[in-house]
């Protein structure tokens, strides 16, 4: 029974998240050269998958007053605000070729980590709900310490993709256009899929 909860957690966690390689190898590249770029990333990808999980709880648990399904779609808001953020100081040159400059304006907050995984989080939401409602509570904990291993070993494949060299060439000479794009598309996917503002 255990091994079972086991292996589909892994398989639901790996249809859920496989996405998130792409972002987060996008903040790997936006990090490169930053001391202490892994561990802020680590620990904003596990902020943001904790609440992830705490949301999915809480509404398998009848919270429905404090996460209505509703207001998931509006999560897309955070990578749209990112990114455009990001958009901006790439078009005024907040990135320019100075080499100190470069390292001074690519810095990666555990808070923006944190947000973009909560917000890409919606769809993982839409699907934990249904999965913890229909299992018992001592798989729904096996689900989440799985989860949470997993974390590490995805962002782990996050760096290695990212730090390959023709993969890394390529995002470091167009990460301050993909960044933005991937971040702003992502949100307005969330947004559109969720049927935020009647979209």
């Amino acid at each position: 029974m255990i091994l079972s909860s086991a292996l589909q957690a892994i398989g639901l966690f790996i249809a859920t998240n496989i996405d998130d390689i792409i972002v987060l190898s996008l903040f790997f590249a936006r990090g490169a050269g930053q001391r202490g770029t892994t561990a802020r990333i680590l620990a904003g990808q596990y902020l943001g998958f904790a609440g992830i999980l705490g949301a999915a709880v809480l509404v398998s648990l009848g919270a429905g007053a404090f996460l209505p399904p509703e207001a998931i779609p509006y999560f897309g808001l955070i990578p749209l605000g990112l990114g455009l953020w990001a958009a901006w100081q790439a078009w005024r040159g907040d990135d320019d070729d100075d080499d100190d400059a470069k390292v001074e304006g690519k810095n990666v907050a555990v808070w923006t980590v944190a947000g973009v995984t909560f917000a890409n989080g919606g769809d993982n939401i839409g699907v934990y709900v249904p999965v913890f409602l229909n299992v018992g509570w001592g798989a729904v904990v096996a689900y989440c310490i799985v989860f949470l291993v997993l974390v590490a070993g995805l962002v782990g494949l996050a760096k290695f993709v990212a730090t390959r060299q023709p993969i890394a060439e390529v995002l470091e000479r167009w990460e301050h256009i993909l960044f933005p794009i991937v971040l702003i598309g992502l949100g307005a996917f969330i947004l559109i899929s969720g049927g935020a503002f009647g979209l």
